[in-house]
């Protein structure tokens, strides 16, 4: 039976994220500015304290991986979109779901098969951005890089004696959070549109509420 508090949590961040995305939509930056950190604050204060029960140190490092990520999200939501420091906020938040993914399902040389079909789907749409890519090239493909290893682990922990419940969640919201960012790299370098950038944010803020989930599944 889902706890009350769980579904609390869920319906704060829902709508939280529908105020950020109409407000995406509509082109308002005061409602996106305010919104869209905010809406990642609330997965993280639930990630810190709603979800219960919760070892350490998953939970430690998805929290870490969150609040990384509301401070991507001011950087990326301010009127003077700071674009490099956004990406290495979210870098890191990856580096910590990496370093979570990883606390039950140690690195293994048996594994690297696994990390191809990643590298396959993101190569596709670097490749697609390229040439929009301009001088962000090498950071976007050292932020890509990340991405791939993160989704990569979160598939890995099915190996481990993990949570059945827990493994699914994680590993969903990695892949959602891979196609976040795939569409944003489209919608940035590609083809502008603000209906992309509300599918964007939806996948997104589902990913994070999915991780931040499977600390207690």
């Amino acid at each position: 039976m889902i706890k009350p508090s769980t579904l609390l949590f869920v319906a704060a961040v829902a709508l939280s994220a529908g105020f950020a995305i109409v407000a995406a939509v509509r082109d308002d930056r005061p409602g996106y500015t305010f919104f869209k950190p905010l809406t990642t604050l609330i997965i993280l204060l639930g990630a810190a304290w709603l979800v219960q029960p919760g070892d350490q140190p998953y939970r430690g490092l998805v929290v870490a991986a969150l609040a990384l990520s509301v401070a991507g999200d001011l950087l990326l939501a301010l009127p003077a979109d700071r674009l490099l420091p956004g990406l290495l906020a979210f870098l890191l938040a990856h580096v910590a779901y990496i370093a979570a993914f990883s606390v039950d399902a140690p690195f293994a040389p048996r594994q690297l098969p696994w990390l191809v079909p990643w590298v396959v789907v993101t190569g596709g749409v670097v490749a697609f951005t390229w040439r929009g890519l301009g001088r962000h090239r090498v950071p976007v493909l050292g932020y890509v890089a990340v991405v791939c290893v993160m989704a990569w682990r979160a598939a890995m922990r099915g190996q481990a004696a993990v949570p059945r419940a827990s493994y699914g969640l994680a590993l969903l919201g990695a892949g959602l959070f891979v196609a976040s960012d795939m569409v944003l790299a489209i919608r940035r370098f590609r083809h502008p549109s603000r209906v992309t950038h509300g599918l964007e944010l939806g996948a997104y803020w589902t990913a994070q509420t999915l991780i931040a989930l499977s600390i207690g599944a």
